[in-house]
């Protein structure tokens, strides 16, 4: 029976793999359709200090100053960007399934082993790409995420790609060590304030972008005018930085308290033990220098970058050419 419901966890994935591929091509297509949209001068009603034009002649003393022309991208002028907005809802919908057929495969995985699906690399994949996902879908529920859509699907896909062909290792029993309450609390935690982490990267990139020196009108051009301005992908990433680093730091003592108990001492300097004190620096000193010495912008953006690239090293590298006593790839 476990080979079994094995083989149709990893066709689930295979599904998932499938939906999200889709759902991939569909959010790159709301932001070709937006760039492809040029802005629509529009006349709005402004106050004068942004860019209203006030008259010097005396004989017109009391004339309202006349309103300054406003360019308004041509999604947020009714009936404008329609067909941009239809690809991002299909793009909604197919994360949704996709995620239904990854979150089974997740489950179904978990009852061949008997156990909690995080026990080896193939697992930690699985799980973590899942809230990934699931992350990003809660957030698009309060703040439109729409245009990170193809990047957090495209992540999602070359993980998982990567999972199902270097990472996949049959059901195996949970070794001695992980046979605690604390594997729950304390991967669980760390793949979620991994998804937080993962979520703020990519909207520092999509920073980077729209902070670009702009050159001649292009597609390019009228793609960054349709996202949302630096300043709100900016409060957007510190944001999603802080409950990822919250998480982190309660992943960091409760991993302190299950190596208590599971070895008798709370820190062996671990290479694993090292790179999550590490990251813990990284994202601490990236919420240092913008709470007290005014980081913000492009230097923000870069410190958050490098910091998920401490994560990224951290799974991809320690996990599996390094030795110690967090060595659980089951490579």
């Amino acid at each position: 029976m476990t080979p079994f419901l094995d083989a149709l966890s990893l066709l689930l994935v295979y599904s998932a793999i499938a939906i999200y591929a889709a759902a991939f091509v569909a959010y790159t297509l709301h932001l070709a359709r937006r760039a492809s949209t040029p802005a629509v001068p529009v006349t709005a009603r402004v106050p004068v200090t942004a860019g209203a034009t006030r008259t010097t002649d005396p004989n017109l003393a009391g004339t309202p100053p006349t309103p300054a022309p406003a360019t308004t991208p041509a999604a947020a002028v009714p009936g404008g960007g329609r067909g941009a907005g239809k690809a991002a809802r299909v793009g909604f919908a197919l994360t949704v399934l996709g995620w239904v057929f990854h979150l089974a495969g997740v489950v179904l995985r978990g009852v061949a082993a008997d156990r909690v699906p995080w026990a080896n690399m193939f697992e930690f994949s699985l799980t973590g790409t899942a809230l990934i996902i699931a992350t990003f879908l809660a957030v698009s529920l309060r703040v439109r995420l729409a245009y990170l859509g193809s990047a957090v699907l495209g992540l999602t896909v070359l993980l998982l790609g990567v999972a199902t062909v270097s990472f996949y290792v049959p059901v195996v029993p949970l070794m001695p060590a992980l046979q605690s309450g604390w594997l729950v609390i304390h991967v669980l935690v760390a793949l979620l304030a991994t998804a937080f982490f993962g979520l703020a990267f990519l909207v520092s990139l999509t920073y980077l972008l729209t902070t670009r020196r702009r050159g001649r009108p292009s597609r390019l051009t009228r793609l960054r005018d349709s996202l949302p301005g630096p300043e709100d992908l900016d409060r957007l990433a510190y944001r999603l930085t802080i409950v990822g680093f919250i998480l982190w730091t309660f992943t960091l003592i409760a991993g302190a308290i299950w190596a208590g108990r599971a070895w008798g001492r709370f820190w062996g300097w671990d290479v694993k033990e090292v790179w999550t004190f590490i990251i813990w620096v990284l994202y601490a000193g990236y919420l240092h220098a913008t709470a007290t010495r005014g980081w913000a912008g492009t230097r923000a953006a870069w410190l958050c970058i490098v910091g998920f690239a401490a994560v990224l090293f951290n799974f991809g590298v320690v996990n599996v050419f390094f030795t110690g006593l967090h060595s659980y790839s089951g490579l």
